[in-house]
């Protein structure tokens, strides 16, 4: 493919699955999973008297505008002083797609979605992930519901789970939500029509809020990492914009990391092995201790999440420009999460990130293999039946879910880069103001801010440093490769 041919959102496409073959990932469903997918009739239905009808409570989805895989729901409650009831609701994918079927079979092959602006590449086939298995509106779809009190202050005080009936009454999104609960915006349209609606959103995010405070003191790290989304008009790329996180993102995230917690407990209840998501305290901690004594703080020479966290908080609020850049080099200096097995005796690895010991993946099992792996432990323990995975099958999975998932961040990098390239090449020759992001063996990096998109430096280069403002210009681009090239403007 010529770089004069590549002009178009089906360039991209085209890029992206070969991207995905050379990353050991399948971008199409075999024959095999058409022939099963053939053969479901309708959206799962059981009878049977452990399954709670919830259909009548005021469920919402909170998502991304274009989400058509919707995973869980939410609805609370207000409790006398001041203390609430929140319910979240799972898709239970597992009652559609069992283990060692086609279906399942190609979902473990990929263990995840693939989110590219061109194409996205479900882990299930669409009938099912956007249709048979999502929690779509005006709907009746069995799920799996954690049921959570919390105190008036936002403490966990107890917690349920079981399956059950639910019925999504509002399908909503993150940005309109968002807007709303800050005074910027209408109450969403889809959330005017259902009684209590405002109510509801209001206690999630004053609990939310609350979660968010808790697991800050306890030194829960706060980026801002830099992910650009591609904007098209039909074929034609026409800007690329960072996602903002926001009121309503907060609101799920918090609700999720309570319920991750909780299924996690349940399992070690249950005296069961689980599939745990870890982030381990940092081996390069001392690089990181380096990193804040550029910018003139000191962290202790142990790994510590609360002072890091500090120290984030501080750079957010001395300097938001430069925040992203901050946050990707301690990001990266972490070093990435990966998913483990855990027995009930041992001691929790925990997740040094979020500042919690019990987590787990389990509230998005359309798009992430290790939930519905996760969904049928809980089910099994629910019946009380035995585990359906032996504990050599999980070391296993638990190897091969971060490989995956590896592969998969990689294929969606590479495509941003090639979104920025396509984006710019008719800039060519275009001055930007940027800021230094990376000096290292391999070269110097820059990040301009209209549109946001990071390259190259190229030339013979003064001494230069990280977060260092410059003025550049564009020399060349590369869309098979994302590369984008720059020089210092003279």
């Amino acid at each position: 493919m010529s770089r004069a041919l590549i002009h178009h959102r089906t360039d991209l496409t085209t890029l992206a699955t070969w991207a995905m073959f050379s990353r050991g990932l399948q971008p199409e469903f075999p024959p095999a999973v058409q022939q099963q997918l053939a053969q479901i009739k309708g959206p799962a239905h059981e009878e049977d008297s452990r399954i709670r009808d919830l259909s009548a409570l005021p469920w919402c989805s909170i998502d991304n505008d274009d989400s058509r895989d919707l995973d869980q729901l939410t609805v609370g409650e207000a409790l006398p002083h001041g203390r609430a009831r929140i319910f979240v609701a799972v898709a239970d994918v597992d009652a559609l797609v069992k283990k060692g079927s086609p279906i399942d079979q190609h979902a473990h092959i990929n263990t995840t979605t693939v989110y590219t602006s061109a194409r996205i590449f479900p882990m299930l086939p669409e009938r099912l992930c956007t249709d048979l298995t999502s929690l779509n509106p005006d709907q009746d779809r069995l799920a799996v519901v954690c049921e959570m009190e919390f105190s008036n202050d936002g403490l966990l005080t107890s917690f349920s789970i079981y399956r059950a009936r639910v019925r999504n009454k509002a399908q909503l999104a993150y940005d309109a939500v968002s807007d709303w609960i800050e005074a910027k915006g209408e109450l969403p349209a889809a959330a005017h029509r259902i009684k209590g609606m405002d109510m509801q959103l209001r206690l999630q995010d004053d609990l939310a809020q609350k979660l968010r405070v808790l697991r800050r003191a306890e030194g829960s790290l706060e980026f801002e990492t830099f992910q650009p989304r591609a904007q098209f008009d039909g074929e034609r790329i026409t800007d690329i914009r960072l996602q903002p996180q926001n009121r309503a993102r907060q609101l799920i995230e918090e609700l999720m990391i309570a319920t991750n917690g909780c299924t996690a407990r349940f399992l070690v209840a249950q005296g069961q092995v689980s599939l745990r998501r870890v982030v381990r305290s940092p081996e390069r901690w001392l690089r990181i201790v380096e990193v804040a004594k550029n910018y003139g703080a000191t962290l202790p020479t142990e790994p510590d999440a609360k002072a890091l966290e500090d120290f984030l908080a501080k750079q957010h609020k001395r300097d938001p420009l430069r925040f992203p850049d901050l946050s990707l080099v301690i990001v990266k200096l972490m070093g990435s999460g990966e998913y483990v097995v855990e027995r009930p005796q041992g001691e929790p690895i925990g997740h040094f990130g979020l500042a919690v010991q019990d987590y787990m993946h389990s509230t998005a099992p359309n798009r992430r293999y290790p939930d519905l792996i996760t969904q049928r432990l809980i089910k099994a323990a629910l019946a009380g039946e035995k585990p359906p995975y032996t504990n050599a099958e999980l070391i296993e999975l638990a190897a091969h879910c971060t490989a995956q998932e590896d592969a998969a961040q990689k294929v969606e990098r590479q495509l941003r880069k090639s979104e920025a390239a396509l984006l710019l090449h008719s800039h060519i020759g275009q001055r930007f103001e940027a800021l230094v992001t990376g000096i290292n063996p391999s070269g110097t990096w820059v990040r301009i801010f209209e549109p946001p998109a990071e390259g190259r430096l190229r030339g013979d280069l003064p001494e230069l440093h990280v977060g260092q403002p410059l003025r550049v210009k564009l020399v060349s681009t590369s869309v098979e490769r994302g590369f984008i090239d720059f020089e210092i403007a003279h």
